[in-house]
């Protein structure tokens, strides 16, 4: 009987390490490193270089955005009336006017779908691509067991081919998702690097609000609040990303005489550590990004003042700085938010005013600049509303169906993808799981979503089992 483990822990690490070498485990380690060499020169022709992924959580409803259904019962249509737009077949809301006006320039994925009924863990799915370990209703934070996410997974590809950006390859904003509801008791999984490792984390950005019930997001804020503090970062005088990077092509140098196997374990944690220190000390191209204020007022004034709209103005700064991958969260300050459960109103004075001005102008801006091309910018929430809704127009929790925005970055213009039935409760033609729009996004960036990544300790893992919706490109 063979025993491979005992009481050490160092010595089990190194026995798991001993034997996945010698194929034991039934992973080959040689073979898995020389297999993801290869799998990096044969990926799909990439239609975008950069993601902006803008995240509504708490579950913005189908029937107030882009699926209204003004021939549905009374208790079923919603408050609100469509608005004319340039997509045949589209029913935009009449609170998203600016989107309306430039729905020849995105795609509307009316059929996301999936079963996991809860904000964290359906937070974690659409930012994975992946199914959260913990059950619904069996907790709400970050876990070191949770998937990395889409950001991670192409900062993961960016090292291997041995990018290194003066920007940071991906970055959060304006918060972590949670820091900003209620007290920040929770902070939400999906967009951490999970057991891929903090070398593969994003930068994070950090506002705080005025007071317990002060939401940013609904206001105009001062310059002296969008600051855009990057946590945990203190630079050193006089050491620049230059300087670093020379120090890490030197080390690259020495590292690829060593055995891969022998310096497994202690390579990929320096080569991780290391990363993340070239992207925390950044270089003045990167620093300025983060700063809002260097755009001029009419600019800033047509994201809207708001931290919504200036989150999504730092995020366009960013691409054309360097950063590959960002997510900009809308978070719920409130405890509610996207997440309508009592009422409307806030859906109708609040959000959806904040994403319809941010939403059109970044793609505007986009396109102005000429960055849309090679920008995919994905816009959804981790869930749609139930179709029956309360007496205030309330709506629960649906993640039966709810919609995707997609603009740029090799999608198709003015097109709109699935099909739902009379109540906006069902997709009838056309599903789209989050493996599945995690899948796109990969393939966007020139990724194949069947390729694999390394955890700690060497095994690999599937980026996802979807399924790339080639209808949706060009």
């Amino acid at each position: 009987m063979l025993t491979v483990f005992n009481q050490n822990p160092q010595a089990n690490r190194r026995k798991l390490l001993q034997a996945a070498g010698a194929g034991l485990l039934g992973v080959n380690l040689p073979n898995v490193l020389a297999a993801e060499e290869n799998q990096l020169s044969n990926g799909p022709s990439p239609t975008a270089k950069n993601v902006i992924f803008m995240h509504l959580f708490g579950g913005p409803s189908q029937l107030e955005t882009f699926d209204m259904k003004p021939d549905a019962p009374d208790d079923i249509r919603g408050p609100f009336k469509p608005t004319p737009c340039k997509t045949d077949g589209l029913l935009v809301c009449e609170h998203l006017p600016n989107i309306a006006a430039i729905t020849d320039k995105i795609t509307v994925v009316k059929t996301m779908t999936h079963d996991f009924n809860d904000h964290s863990g359906a937070g974690h799915y659409v930012q994975t691509g992946h199914r959260w370990h913990i059950p619904i209703g069996g907790g709400f934070s970050v876990t070191p067991q949770d998937w990395p996410a889409i950001g991670s997974v192409a900062k993961y590809f960016d090292q291997r081919r041995g990018l290194i950006n003066e920007a940071p390859t991906y970055a959060v904003l304006p918060n972590a998702l949670g820091s900003l509801q209620q007290k920040g008791e929770y902070i939400r999984p999906g967009e951490t690097a999970g057991w891929l490792g903090g070398g593969y984390a994003p930068v994070v950005t950090s506002i705080q609000k005025k007071n317990e019930t002060d939401n940013p997001f609904w206001r105009d804020c001062s310059d002296e609040e969008l600051k855009f503090s990057i946590r945990g970062l203190t630079p050193q005088d006089g050491m620049t990303v230059g300087r670093f990077t020379s120090r890490a092509q030197l080390l690259d140098n020495i590292n690829r005489q060593q055995q891969r196997l022998r310096e497994i374990d202690r390579s990929q944690v320096f080569d991780r550590y290391r990363s993340r220190a070239l992207e925390l000390v950044l270089s003045d191209k990167a620093r300025i990004a983060f700063d809002v204020t260097k755009e001029s007022a009419a600019t800033r004034d047509t994201y809207g003042r708001h931290l919504y709209g200036q989150s999504a103005l730092v995020a366009r700064r960013l691409i054309e700085a360097g950063t590959r991958f960002v997510t900009v969260q809308y978070d719920c300050v409130d405890g509610y938010s996207w997440d309508s459960h009592r009422n409307s109103d806030d859906v109708k004075e609040h959000l959806l005013p904040t994403f319809d001005q941010a939403f059109a102008a970044l793609v505007n801006d986009l396109e102005q600049r000429g960055l849309l091309e090679d920008t995919l910018v994905v816009a959804m929430g981790e869930m749609g509303r139930t179709p029956k809704a309360n007496s205030t127009w309330g709506r629960n929790h649906w993640s039966t169906l709810f919609p995707a925005v997609l603009a740029g970055g090799g999608m198709k213009r003015g097109f709109v993808y699935g099909e739902t039935d009379k109540h906006a409760e069902y997709a009838t033609a056309h599903p789209v799981s989050p493996e599945d729009m995690a899948a796109t996004i990969f393939t966007a960036l020139g990724i194949n979503p069947s390729w694999q990544i390394q955890d700690a300790i060497g095994r690999p893992h599937q980026l996802t089992t979807g399924n790339p919706v080639t209808d949706l490109f060009i």
